[in-house]
């Protein structure tokens, strides 16, 4: 996901961040360089360098910086986000545990039934297509046990998609 335009909505006090699947809002309560009254933001931008993957904003001092969209995601709960980081931790896990694991990796592909390649893409922490079962039961194979636990939570905050 890559970012289409960056505009500062004052009134709202919030960065509006659009990218190809929808608009984002970033307040400006989040920004490590924060803006007030007499140091406004006067411009933000998508950043190039990053491959219009963060954005750069300025304020009226000349002070700059720099948010990756991951924190934008993250802020908004993005589903594909969490999703993606929450496969990531599970296949850091799998890869400790296979580290301390006395079982070999053909053993591993034996017990999941599955083929060396496949159970490559499941250690690759950059694949982010698998699933959590998949991720779920090489962890168990790994002796490794997950628990999930569902409580309340925050509302999802205004993502327009």
């Amino acid at each position: 996901m890559t970012i289409v335009e960056v505009r500062a909505n004052n009134r709202k006090r919030a960065l509006e961040v659009q990218t190809g699947e929808g608009q984002f809002d970033f307040p400006y309560a989040r920004l490590r360089v924060k803006p007030s009254a007499d140091d406004p933001i006067v411009s933000a931008w998508p950043d190039e360098e990053t491959a219009r993957e963060a954005f750069t904003y300025r304020l009226r001092s000349g002070k700059e910086d720099t948010v990756h969209l991951d924190v934008v995601l993250e802020f908004n709960r993005h589903p594909g986000y969490l999703n993606d980081l929450l496969l990531h931790r599970l296949t850091v896990e799998a890869i400790h545990a296979l580290d301390e694991s006395d079982l070999s990796k053909r053993e591993l592909t034996r017990r999941l039934g599955t083929s060396a390649s496949q159970l490559y893409r499941l250690l690759d922490p950059t694949n982010t297509a698998k699933s959590i079962g998949q991720m779920l039961a090489l962890l168990r194979i790994l002796g490794r046990e997950v628990d999930f636990v569902v409580r309340p939570g925050t509302t999802v905050r205004n993502v327009a998609i």
